[in-house]
């Protein structure tokens, strides 16, 4: 299986505020009630989603775009099914109520048009048991291996299943966040390219998990390490994309690519011809998620 596709789904908001349903897990998240009486937010946010759409368009990324719902203010964050290139596809539990009800049949029916193997473990909800898609599982498809921060929103016997159904190596640890709660998604503390990740292991808790991840991803990638600062600018919520004549492109936001260093620029540049950066600040600040968030990668 290749590492990254061309083609993306993604899910334009019929609504989106900061999800009360979220915060308690989710430290990149503002927190309390936020009003948006004259409907600024949303549109500053569904504004975000359409110019990071027409990027990515426009740099030759086949993306399928689906409307929202008006009862899921997270649907943005399609975190409720992965797919495969052996026709397979994975629809996942969620922690959050209104996260589950992302899960329409409309856009599950239209995913069977092309992925005819399915797997559905939403009923693993009713156990209290979540895995939420790729953002539970970061992985290196091409030397299967997959790396998994145990949360609330990250079942460790949902992992298990996950990794023997797909004949995948998984290492899993417990993280800390900068207010010592776990990192909410894997994805938001590593990515992994073709030849190329990027991680903040300083959240990773404990010293052997963290040298056994960053040695294993070393062998088959020049890694990147993020601070926990650089964590909270999303830099490692990242992905690689395949556009125009296959080239491999990295996506991540404005913020995520203002907050690296200058050595770090370099090192991604010589693995990425084209950064997609697209501003997605208010996504960022409402709903906690970034870039990588967003995509749903149809392989």
């Amino acid at each position: 299986m290749q590492q990254s596709t061309n083609h993306l789904l993604m899910v334009e908001p019929a609504t989106f505020y900061a999800n009360p349903q979220t915060m308690e897990t989710n430290a990149y998240q503002v927190t309390g009630r936020v009003q948006d009486e004259n409907g600024e937010i949303f549109r500053a946010a569904r504004q975000e989603f359409c110019n990071f759409r027409d990027l990515l368009v426009e740099k030759g990324v086949t993306v399928t775009t689906v409307l929202g719902h008006e009862d899921c203010p997270d649907m943005v964050f399609p975190n409720w099914a992965s797919t495969y290139s052996d026709d397979r596809l994975i629809i996942y539990p969620m922690l959050a109520e209104n996260r589950s009800k992302e899960r329409r049949p409309r856009i599950i029916d239209r995913l069977k048009r092309y992925y005819s193997n399915v797997e559905d473990w939403s009923h693993y909800e009713e156990k209290g048991l979540a895995l939420e898609s790729t953002a539970s599982i970061v992985s290196d498809h091409v030397n299967k291996k997959g790396y998994s921060g145990l949360s609330k929103r990250t079942s460790p016997e949902l992992v298990e299943k996950w990794a023997e159904y797909m004949g995948y190596d998984v290492i899993v640890f417990e993280t800390k966040s900068h207010i010592g709660i776990p990192v909410y998604h894997t994805d938001f503390l590593m990515y992994i390219g073709s030849t190329m990740a990027g991680i903040c292991s300083a959240c990773i808790v404990d010293d052997d998990l963290r040298k056994q991840v960053l040695d294993r991803l070393s062998l088959t990638h020049e890694v990147v390490d993020f601070t926990m600062e650089q964590l909270q600018a999303n830099c490692c919520n990242a992905l690689e994309v395949v556009g125009k004549g296959g080239e491999r492109m990295l996506t991540m936001s404005q913020a995520a690519y203002d907050a690296l260093l200058s050595s770090q620029r370099a090192t991604i540049e010589k693995h990425y011809k084209t950064l997609i950066c697209p501003d997605l600040s208010t996504l960022e600040r409402y709903g906690g998620g970034s870039a990588r968030c967003m995509l749903m990668e149809m392989f």
